[in-house]
């Protein structure tokens, strides 16, 4: 089968709109072709300066994470300040109820245009609609190692739900490895999608109502001891009351 494959047609709902949406680099590459080439290449280098996952389990080391929360105002992107990421034991048995404290976006990525721009895309771009009034919008930058040392797993929880209203996942960089491939389930956990990001600014973004998500492992490709895999996710959800 191809790297991107639909295994089952996606659930519409009555409006008939389906659960996900599955993007070619295009969709970012157009958006972000205003911006100059050393703002592509300052965002992207930020994936090098990430601090390790201190909340996994046995001491690993294979994921590093950034995390920042923002809202809007004006048309702008405004950061919210330091914010604990919580989800419940329900949303996620592996790490619910942890009130996680990480590291924040830099302030020169959490300032940048080039963020404003991918967020404000993937508002226009979302499977459902969101009140922008009242949303919160999380960026998380997170890479993953794979070695042949440690089991990389880019989402330990396995099949799960995040607990927002809707999840853009986007692949920012991979070298070296194989695996990862990003599925997609009905509520019913019957697998509806499923496709192996691997172009830069390739992208899908889930209702995550809807759907529950998984990734499977990566691991070094042939020839290689080591590989990476870089992404960002952002959330969209409604602003605490």
């Amino acid at each position: 089968m191809s790297a991107a494959a639909t295994i089952a047609t996606a659930p519409a709902t009555a409006t008939g709109t389906t659960p996900f949406r599955h993007f070619s680099a295009t969709l970012l590459r157009r958006a972000l072709a205003r911006h100059a080439d050393w703002e592509h290449k300052e965002f992207t280098s930020s994936w090098e300066d990430l601090p390790v996952d201190a909340y996994l389990k046995g001491g690993a080391t294979f994921r590093r994470r950034r995390y920042s929360q923002f809202h809007l105002a004006d048309d702008r992107l405004v950061p919210s300040g330091q914010i604990v990421f919580e989800q419940s034991k329900e949303v996620n048995s592996l790490f619910g109820g942890v009130q996680r404290r990480f590291e924040p976006l830099r302030e020169d990525v959490a300032a940048s245009a080039l963020l404003e721009t991918v967020v404000f895309t993937f508002l226009d771009n979302l499977p459902g609609k969101i009140d922008r009034s009242n949303a919160a919008i999380g960026v998380h930058q997170i890479r993953i190692t794979a070695s042949r040392d440690e089991a990389s797993l880019p989402a330990p929880e396995g099949i799960h739900e995040d607990g927002h209203h809707f999840v853009a996942q986007v692949l920012i960089n991979r070298e070296g490895v194989t695996g990862g491939e990003s599925q997609l389930y009905d509520r019913d956990r019957a697998p509806i999608f499923r496709t192996t990001l691997l172009e830069p600014l390739e992208s899908i973004v889930i209702d995550d109502r809807r759907v529950f998500h998984g990734v499977s492992g990566i691991t070094p490709a042939p020839g290689a001891t080591e590989g990476i895999r870089d992404m960002m996710l952002i959330d969209f959800f409604p602003l605490a009351g």
